[in-house]
């Protein structure tokens, strides 16, 4: 029997998963299938207890399941439980091991295939929500010189320095209070999502070498378009930072690193 493995979300039929560990099992020979698990949204854990009666070796978990999820592993990754959440879930004997692959996904995607280091860069991470969450404890440790949280509502930004201020410099900010200069400005919040754009003062972008944000689609977003508009040469949405979470979560469980690039091209190519 081949190897069991799947998404679950609520909803998860746009998952682009299935496809990305599709491409990755065979450019790397692996027995295994990936489905994607449609859950109930009061049955995430009956839904994720039947997959392993039924032999499932891992998960891939989107929203709004990634706190349940947390909750439910019995044991953690150090990303994992800073993040207070989980997107991937390995089981081994009676073993639920929870982790947290976005954060490594985004740095991976910025210093690997756009070709930027992060360390001693000034950051700017706009949006304090789970998204914002589960990528501060990966730039923090790639060493940039500030990492800058931008949120519409202050106490928000506070928190998280409170969180993570032993792991570098971060610093909490109110959007329209910005007027210093930033190297990669990241949008983590759901603008994007809406087909908005976050209350932005332009000039932020003066010295910024790339604008990246984490949503992606067939066209470049508001977020992105204003970047340009305002300087700024590269930017990037969140396909890479999507296959590169999904390779994170792949290695974890066949201990296989596969290659990301062509997968993204394809990806890209179908949008």
């Amino acid at each position: 029997m081949l190897d069991s493995y799947a998404v679950i979300g609520n909803p998860v039929s746009h998952s682009k998963s299935p496809l990305i560990h599709a491409a990755f099992a065979q450019q790397t020979h692996q027995s295994m299938q990936y489905t994607a698990i449609l859950a109930p949204l009061d049955a995430f854990q009956a839904t994720v207890a039947n997959f392993r009666q039924q032999g499932g070796k891992g998960l891939n978990v989107t929203v709004p399941f990634k706190l349940d999820a947390f909750q439910l592993a019995t044991r953690l990754t150090e990303r994992a439980t800073i993040a207070q959440a989980v997107n991937t879930l390995k089981f081994e004997n009676d073993e639920m091991l929870g982790d947290n692959t976005d954060g490594a996904g985004l740095v991976r995607d910025i210093e690997s295939n756009l070709g930027i280091s992060i360390a001693t860069k000034r950051i700017l991470l706009m949006g304090a929500g789970g998204a914002a969450r589960g990528v501060i404890l990966p730039l923090l440790q790639q060493r940039p010189s500030l990492l800058a949280i931008a949120n519409r509502t202050p106490r928000k930004a506070e928190a998280l320095m409170e969180q993570f201020e032993d792991y570098g410099n971060i610093y909490p900010y109110h959007f329209m209070s910005l007027n210093e200069h930033f190297d990669i400005i990241i949008n983590a919040t759901s603008a994007s999502l809406q087909g908005t754009l976050p209350e932005l003062p332009g000039n932020i972008f003066t010295h910024a070498v790339l604008a990246y944000d984490m949503m992606y689609g067939r066209e470049p977003t508001h977020f992105l378009k204003f970047a340009q508009l305002n300087g700024v040469c590269q930017v990037a949405d969140g396909i890479g930072m999507l296959v590169e979470q999904a390779a994170e979560s792949f290695f974890l469980w066949r201990g296989i690193r596969p290659q990301t690039k062509p997968v993204i091209a394809m990806l890209k190519s179908q949008l």
